[in-house]
């Protein structure tokens, strides 16, 4: 078979298969009487070959060597090239994520285009600071992907640099919140945890939707942040977990804090004394301090009955504690 007919059966160029006889992969067999490359059925096939082990990424070199090398293994070189393919499919998801943020940028001009790259790479970095630096940049008419800065902020450890990027995405209104609120349900902790942070910090009624959802999360970290962003709101529904906070000394003034917004409802009031007091029979000194504390900020009877009982604690910091609770109580008047 001569090398044009080879070449319209087999897909392979005519100029290709000259390569392929260059490098020694193939060889045709014979010559016509005319000088022409004859190709029998056993050339054909090794072409076939050639081409396989070509569509697995295998170079021409190594196509060679798996062909003619007697003591040539592929276990290893498949090993090889499983890894390069995976890097090489990393890479094109990294550039298709960073082609369609860019797209959801909706650039007018390359100048539009030049700074969302330069702002994603800034996000990118290794330095803390310079991160800091790109999410402080952004503003209300910049228009950094809101995809980019939710990666970018439950990614993120470093404290000063989350800030920042919490503050932008506030800046960005709600867009980011479906993104976050999948952070919620992350397996590693700390995604969890960024998440509910920064949804809090969007303080918005969509973000505290959210928020209030995240009461029953699975987490404790995610409900405490999620009651500590809602009990200042007088949000009911956070009293049994700002209560625990005050005994566990999780964040307990703010807790506390919190508890004493959603006591303005007297029905709430009477509800949050009952549960502090109900919780200082089993509680050590330093707990029954911070219950005494917390129960300064409830008004209602209930909680002044607790505190005259502890005011004769037999722990002179709790006793003083709610003698000096109770002063407060008595000066503010009704």
């Amino acid at each position: 078979m001569l090398i044009g007919e080879v070449a319209r059966r087999s897909g392979v160029s005519a100029r290709m298969l000259r390569h392929y006889e260059s490098l020694g992969l193939v060889r045709p067999t014979g010559r016509s009487g005319t000088g022409y490359r004859e190709y029998s059925g056993e050339d054909i096939r090794r072409i076939f070959h050639i081409e396989s082990l070509r569509s697995l990424g295998l170079s021409l070199r190594e196509v060679g060597r798996a062909l003619d090398d007697p003591g040539f293994t592929p276990s290893g070189l498949v090993d090889d090239l499983i890894r390069q393919t995976l890097a090489r499919i990393a890479d094109e998801t990294e550039l298709l994520t960073r082609l369609r943020r860019i797209g959801a940028a909706e650039p007018t001009g390359w100048e539009d285009v030049l700074q969302v790259v330069a702002l994603l790479q800034a996000l990118g970095s290794d330095s803390a600071d310079r991160r800091q630096r790109a999410a402080l940049s952004t503003g209300a008419e910049d228009s950094m992907p809101v995809e980019a800065l939710v990666e970018a902020v439950l990614s993120e450890a470093d404290p000063h640099v989350a800030g920042a990027l919490r503050w932008a995405l506030a800046r960005s209104g709600d867009d980011g919140l479906a993104l976050l609120a999948q952070g919620l349900a992350a397996p590693e902790a700390a995604v969890r945890k960024r998440a509910v942070q920064a949804i809090a910090g969007i303080g918005n009624e969509a973000a505290y939707a959210v928020l209030h959802d995240a009461l029953a999360n699975k987490d404790l970290a995610v409900r405490r942040h999620a009651a500590l962003a809602l009990g200042p709101r007088g949000v009911a529904d956070t009293v049994p977990t700002l209560l625990d906070m005050v005994v566990a000394e999780v964040n307990d003034v703010e807790a506390g804090d919190a508890l004493s917004v959603v006591a303005r409802d007297p029905a709430c009031a009477e509800r949050i004394a009952a549960g502090l007091a109900a919780r200082l029979d089993a509680a050590d000194a330093a707990t029954r301090r911070r219950l005494t504390q917390a129960l300064g900020g409830i008004p209602g009877g209930t909680a002044s009955r607790a505190l005259a009982v502890l005011a004769a604690d037999e722990d002179r910091g709790v006793a003083l504690t709610a003698a000096y609770v109770i002063g407060l109580r008595d000066s503010a008047g009704p």
